[in-house]
């Protein structure tokens, strides 16, 4: 018999943190986020620190990328990064608040993410810190536009961290119990939104909007046949 802790997770959900900075605030926000999506049960977590991506400044165009069909991009590690993107199920985003935003490398890396659709009709749960005590809230806010273009399904419920440098006991735990509490709403909301996506992506996909405007433009502006 199997041990249950050895049967597989219905999802996969890469969690991407978001800041590079030698002496990031990340740190005890990664190791409790890792720890608790690991006990959830749900998911199957792969960590993706950008600091292990260090992806170009996005410079892609229609015309870098080679074959639409298969591109190429511009840099190899490009490429690799829309492929590991495209693996997941789910995504948990960890980000620091810079002046109101998100940071650069996290936008870069969302950016970077180009002609591939691989974040497309997947769902997004966002982790927010800052020094102060809005958690991150207006980085959040930000992220959420920028996940909504990339055709991601950024969830409502966010996990806001306040206050980092002293968010977290000797243990590793959060202070302030609405934290842990967010924590648990945000991934249950991941798990169900992860299961009602796939399965429509199973049941098959619409086009992207962009192509089916430009199609649909197209055939209202060709000439009439003669």
């Amino acid at each position: 018999m199997t041990d249950a802790s050895e049967q597989p997770r219905a999802f996969k959900v890469q969690m991407i943190i978001g800041s590079t900075r030698p002496d990031r605030a990340a740190e005890p926000v990664a190791r409790w986020a890792a720890r608790r999506i690991g006990e959830h049960g749900s998911f199957d977590l792969e960590v993706l620190d950008l600091r292990d991506w260090p992806l170009p400044m996005f410079t892609e165009t229609i015309h870098s990328i080679g074959d639409i069909r298969d591109p190429s991009y511009s840099d190899p590690i490009v490429k690799r990064w829309n492929a590991k993107i495209a693996e997941a199920d789910a995504y948990v985003m960890i980000t620091p608040e810079y002046n109101h935003s998100i940071s650069g490398v996290l936008k870069n890396a969302i950016d970077n993410v180009f002609v591939s659709y691989a974040f497309r009709n997947k769902p997004a749960l966002f982790i927010g810190y800052s020094g102060g005590v809005v958690g991150g809230a207006r980085a959040v806010e930000q992220l959420a536009l920028i996940a909504i273009e990339a055709e991601l399904v950024p969830l409502r419920n966010a996990v806001l961290v306040g206050e980092v440098p002293v968010a977290f006991d000797d243990d590793g735990e959060p202070v302030a119990p609405l934290v842990d509490i967010s924590m648990t709403v945000g991934l249950d909301d991941l798990a169900w939104w992860a299961s009602a996506t796939k399965a429509a992506r199973a049941g098959g996909e619409l086009t992207p909007g962009t192509f089916r405007r430009r199609a649909a433009l197209a055939a209202r502006t060709a000439p009439a046949p003669s």
